[in-house]
């Protein structure tokens, strides 16, 4: 049985490690291409978007896949539209792998915002100096704030449109807290935006803000698609997989 990973992410890689090497099963991680140097997974890959749903349809016919799992990033909202509509159309099992969202604890100052556009709305009136941790893509939401400093931290240097006053820090987490208390105090940061991405890897960021007593903007995660199977890890993914491997190919295909 081929299985389908649509990855890019730290469960995607770990679901791959946990499956390669099961006996009659073919993996397959699909990644989007974004990061120039990205940490491929074991198994077979392959990078690049395939064309709306009608093209991951199409492919998951071709390649005679008998399982989808969607372990894409919280925000990448779109392939798991696309994943929906072609595990449908093929009738091809599909599961979703969402790590948890993060929650707030004592000391948190949280404004929670549902979109890019409405954090950047909110700054002003929250600090002048601003780390912002949204990834590159969306810059553009922040470019009219021409009295702001932004500290950008991406994987992969982002372009125009964005914030005039702006320094770029290239980095890839895992971070850890007592890195995380070092880049706040030395660039002065007075505020913290950052999707609710969740995870371990990149929540240092929020315990530094809490101990310094920062706001942190906070953009929520949208909704995972309707009508699918979710699942919070890798393991439980995992176990998923082997079960409809054990079961067969699907009488219906």
């Amino acid at each position: 049985m081929r299985v389908l990973i649509l990855g890019g992410t730290t469960e995607a890689r770990r679901l791959a490690e946990l499956l390669h090497g099961t006996p009659g099963l073919e993996l397959t991680s699909s990644l989007a291409g974004r990061v120039a140097d990205p940490r491929l997974p074991p198994g077979g890959t392959r990078i690049g978007g395939f064309g709306g749903a009608a093209g991951l349809a199409a492919w998951l016919r071709e390649h005679g896949t008998g399982a989808v799992v969607d372990a894409t990033h919280p925000f990448a909202g779109t392939i798991g539209h696309h994943a929906l509509r072609a595990a449908a159309a093929v009738r091809v099992p599909l599961l979703v792998l969402r790590r948890p969202g993060w929650l707030p604890v004592e000391g948190d100052r949280w404004h929670e915002v549902g979109s890019l556009e409405e954090a950047a709305a909110a700054l002003p009136a929250l600090g002048r100096r601003v780390f912002l941790t949204t990834g590159r893509m969306g810059l553009a939401a922040f470019a009219a704030l021409d009295d702001l400093w932004f500290l950008v931290r991406s994987v992969d240097a982002p372009g125009p449109p964005h914030p005039a006053r702006m320094e770029v820090l290239l980095d890839r987490g895992p971070f850890t807290l007592d890195g995380e208390r070092e880049l706040l105090r030395r660039h002065r940061v007075d505020v913290v935006v950052t999707k609710d991405s969740g995870g371990a890897a990149t929540a240092p960021k929020l315990a530094a803000a809490r101990e310094a007593g920062l706001p942190v903007v906070l953009v929520r995660r949208p909704p995972a698609p309707e009508g699918v199977p979710v699942v919070p890890d890798a393991g439980s993914a995992a176990r998923w997989v082997r079960e409809r491997l054990a079961r067969g190919p699907s009488p219906d295909r």
